[in-house]
């Protein structure tokens, strides 16, 4: 991937040097300007909803949020253990909120949790991927902090329908997980060729 990304920045550059040589200088400092304007807006909206993170798990609310969820997630992640099942928690309340960079670490300690030494994905690690993956947002806060960073009249206005789209994908993902986890089962119970997932 960084391969990929060289290569673009690489050809833009000699584009840009062939095409408009004087305007090449002026367009890089344009962009770096941006990026950092980019940067610190994000930077302002973690600050807040980290924070509020942290101050969640100081304060025991994480706890609360794992026994709101755990009725949810012992059905859907079924086996797992406590510490499991509150790192999935805080991961989905940071996605909640629309916070990918913060959920990150928390989906990694899940992950880590549901292991257990494993070497091959768990039909729940692999159901949590798509979970993580697909994510129902209330507040996508990094698209809305991107969008007031760009001068939008009304960088909230895409919370109903991204609540929408994600709410959407997340069950389509979860029910297909969920069907190819039967089917799996359905031809290793045969005695089929064994496919690279262990039983939960």
């Amino acid at each position: 991937m960084n391969a990929v990304f060289f290569l673009m920045v690489a050809a833009g550059l000699v584009y840009m040097t062939v095409t408009a040589p004087e305007q090449a200088f002026t367009v890089m400092l344009d962009g770096a300007g941006n990026a950092v304007e980019l940067a610190l807006s994000l930077f302002a909206v973690y600050a807040v909803w980290l924070s509020v993170l942290e101050i969640m798990d100081k304060t025991g609310i994480s706890k609360a949020v794992n026994r709101l969820f755990s009725p949810l997630w012992r059905r859907i992640f079924r086996g797992e253990d406590e510490k499991s099942l509150e790192y999935i928690s805080l991961n989905f309340s940071a996605n909640l909120l629309g916070m990918g960079s913060a959920a990150t670490p928390m989906g990694i300690k899940a992950m880590e949790s549901m292991s257990r030494g494993r070497e091959k994905a768990s039909d729940n690690m692999i159901l949590f991927l798509v979970f993580n993956a697909t994510s129902i947002q209330l507040i996508p806060a990094t698209v809305i902090g991107m969008r007031a960073a760009s001068g939008s009249a009304d960088a909230a206005d895409i919370i109903l329908p991204s609540l929408l789209a994600t709410l959407i994908s997340t069950l389509t993902g979860v029910l297909l997980a969920k069907l190819c986890a039967k089917i799996c089962a359905k031809i290793n119970g045969r005695g089929g060729k064994k496919l690279p997932l262990e039983r939960s």
